[in-house]
């Protein structure tokens, strides 16, 4: 009897794991699957930081160019691997790709969290951010739910027979695949991002309300006679004493102080720094964010010039290759108001495709469009 208990009990605690993981597993990948670019700019981060520590560096940067190649194949599988648990499909592969997932998740993650060179891995995307310490231990539970279920596979069961199950793996694939096409085309379904419609970008460039900056205690060290002694803040020396270095150590760390938005500016072309300016424009504008350009540029170019020969409103073209763009944009008789400059980082964030174009009134984002909806624009 005893014996029976165990075994029921222990076939119930599979079939919470094998849910608990399934569900998570598609949900994450599903998260990542509105923004796939999003994770592949990621990945680059991981091939950078690793080739910056020396490791297989000309591999690393090879990879590079393949990230958001990676970054599709890996958010299907997620999806798949997922579905494939639920549905009780092809029970010792799923484990075993389960378990090397998840060790090679965890991995990524404590590299997050013990090196400090990345500052989040990205599991659930921009909508749902965690901390370095949230989402390794997430990966720690994980990884033994997918230990106990290779273990215990035998307690795993399809739900229906194996061509039915075939079939509906396939099919989860395919739309996963969709998805991320869709979004790569046009713009995330769900904009989980700091310029997303209605955000005042001016405003979140400011420091919270809340935040507490950092303490520092400083030390100044004066020179005399060949001599150089150490002077704390408090009490600094006559002027006899001649000023020739100044160390910081950290007292305390501060917490939420750096703004939402911390690297997005505007540079005219004279260099000088026009975000305020152009932000506060009380009427209404456009941006023109081109990231790239590249030999596809020419899916877009009639439908941006027929809709700035119409506009009667400014649009600004903004970009981090000035010369590149303005000399496109010359060449195919685009008549943008100015050519703006913005940090190729901040570019990446702010247009999921490229080129997108934002509709503003003032600092606000009143709609964005991908270069595939540029006949949308209103």
């Amino acid at each position: 009897m005893r014996a029976i208990i165990k075994y029921e009990c222990m076939k119930q605690s599979i079939k919470i794991a094998r849910i608990i993981t399934g569900v998570l597993f598609i949900f994450s990948g599903l998260v990542k699957a509105i923004d796939p670019l999003g994770l592949g700019y990621k990945m680059r981060e991981f091939f950078e930081a690793w080739a910056n520590d020396g490791f297989l560096k000309g591999l690393m940067h090879n990879l590079n160019e393949y990230a958001l190649f990676f970054s599709v194949v890996m958010i299907t599988l997620e999806v798949v691997v997922g579905a494939a648990l639920l549905l009780g499909w092809q029970k010792k592969l799923t484990t075993w790709l389960l378990l090397l997932l998840m060790i090679f998740f965890t991995f990524l993650t404590s590299y997050v969290l013990f090196t400090g060179k990345i500052r989040a891995c990205g599991c659930f995307g921009d909508c749902i951010p965690l901390t370095p310490v949230q989402t390794f231990t997430k990966d720690i539970i994980l990884l033994l739910l997918a230990c106990m279920l290779l273990i215990n596979r035998k307690h795993i069961h399809p739900v229906a027979k194996p061509w039915i199950n075939s079939f509906y793996i396939l099919l989860v694939a395919l739309l996963t695949l969709l998805l991320q096409w869709y979004v790569l085309k046009h713009l995330p379904l769900v904009d989980c991002l700091p310029y997303k419609k209605g955000n005042d970008i001016l405003k979140l460039r400011q420091l919270p309300a809340d935040a507490v900056m950092d303490k520092y205690d400083y030390t100044f060290i004066y020179e005399k006679n060949g001599e150089k002694r150490e002077f704390p803040s408090t009490a600094l020396p006559d002027s006899t004493w001649k000023f020739s270095d100044r160390s910081q150590k950290l007292v305390e760390k501060g917490r939420n102080n750096v703004p939402v938005i911390n690297d997005f500016s505007l540079t005219a072309q004279d260099g000088s720094d026009v975000t305020t300016t152009i932000l506060s424009d009380s009427a209404t504008y456009y941006l023109f964010f081109i990231n790239e350009v590249d030999k596809n540029s020419t899916k877009w170019i009639s439908g941006i010039r027929k809709f700035i020969e119409d506009s009667s409103h400014k649009v600004y073209a903004v970009t981090s290759q000035k010369a590149l763009t303005s000399d496109f944009l010359l060449k195919n008789n685009i008549p943008v108001k100015d050519v703006l400059t913005v940090d190729a980082t901040a570019l990446k964030t702010v247009a999921r495709t490229n080129p997108a174009l934002y509709k503003m009134k003032g600092p606000v984002v009143q709609n964005k469009w991908s270069w595939a909806d540029f006949d949308e624009v209103e």
